[in-house]
């Protein structure tokens, strides 16, 4: 998507040499334009599969699985990172680590809100290393929804998140993927494996 890489390029900055800054527009403050542009492309590419429901995980994945729920006209549900006293006791729950914060979490969907049969989009904001991704796979595996693709805004191409969703067998589209960080510039992987 090249107005996001345009984006990146434009607004975002590399620290530490392996973290991307994008705080400007996607997870801190956000362009709601660019946002709503972000959803429309995942409809793009996913329309024809069936989904019935979005699942993301909060909190920087909510923004852009809304505008793609807006799109398809399906429900969005995100996982929570903390059991608040107002949520069902009845949940489906995963383990999952956190590449930036590096800590471990357990996220939690209410049963009530995922069902048997349902076709699921999941979509994030960041794909690394695949862990947040893999904890909601694993939700609605136990859920016994299917999984019909991934929709990740930027992937991290040079980390392994998006081989290790690809072998189960799940479809991945990442709006723009960074094939390294070289000199403190982003280059972006032109042509990559669907």
């Amino acid at each position: 998507m090249e107005s996001l890489k345009q984006r990146i390029l434009k607004d975002g900055c590399i620290v530490d040499g392996n973290i991307l800054k994008v705080d400007s527009f996607i997870n801190h403050q956000i362009d709601p334009q660019l946002a709503f542009e972000i959803g429309k492309e995942f409809y793009n590419r996913f329309k024809n599969t069936g989904i019935n429901k979005i699942l993301t995980i909060e909190t920087s994945g909510i923004a852009f699985a809304l505008c793609a729920g807006y799109h398809f006209n399906v429900p969005v549900v995100f996982a929570k990172k903390c059991m608040g006293a107002n949520m069902s006791p009845e949940v489906y729950q995963s383990k999952v680590h956190s590449y930036t914060k590096q800590i471990d979490y357990t996220i939690s969907v209410s049963k009530k809100f995922l069902s048997s049969g349902e076709n699921l989009l999941i979509i994030d904001d960041f794909l690394a290393n695949g862990q947040a991704v893999l904890g909601l796979i694993d939700i609605a595996n136990q859920a016994k929804s299917n999984v019909s693709g991934v929709g990740i805004v930027i992937e991290k191409g040079f980390q392994p998140g998006s081989k290790i969703i690809r072998s189960l067998g799940i479809r991945v589209e990442s709006l723009a993927v960074i094939e390294s960080f070289n000199n403190n510039k982003i280059i972006f992987k032109e042509a990559f494996e669907r």
